[in-house]
């Protein structure tokens, strides 16, 4: 059994197969799952886990060097929009629609329960060295 960092056997299994420039989307309870991607669904109960949460853990072990969200978030969800820019240093923004489009080519979608809106960010996974 693993000693710390994140515990799910799918997520742990599904980070390990990424590579450099493979797309992680991390999403709320209301995005669409596009068909194509590997799907870890953690989301329990409303809010359970948070965005926050799950994106802090998937931090500690990715290598980010981008990041897309939705322009929307920055009116909707101030909250999200503030986690995400002091996350990022390489955060861009487009439309809601057009962050549906490229989630389409993510390589793994992880699920929250995070009931706030617009509260999703694709990430593009880098290499340590």
């Amino acid at each position: 059994m693993k000693k710390g960092g994140i515990l799910n056997r799918h997520l742990a299994g599904a980070i390990a197969e990424l590579g450099h420039g493979d797309g992680v989307l991390v999403c709320d309870a209301g995005m669409p799952i596009p068909d194509g991607p590997r799907v870890v669904d953690l989301a329990f109960r409303a809010g359970v886990p948070s965005f926050e949460d799950v994106l802090a853990g998937l931090l500690d072990e990715l290598v980010v060097e981008g990041a897309v969200a939705a322009e929307e978030v920055k009116v909707a969800n101030p909250a999200a929009d503030g986690l995400l820019a002091g996350s990022f240093a390489e955060l861009s923004y487009v439309s809601h629609e057009k962050l549906k489009e490229l989630s389409a080519g993510a390589r793994l979608v992880v699920r929250t329960g995070e009931a706030r809106p617009y509260a999703n960010v694709l990430l593009r996974c880098g290499v340590f060295f």
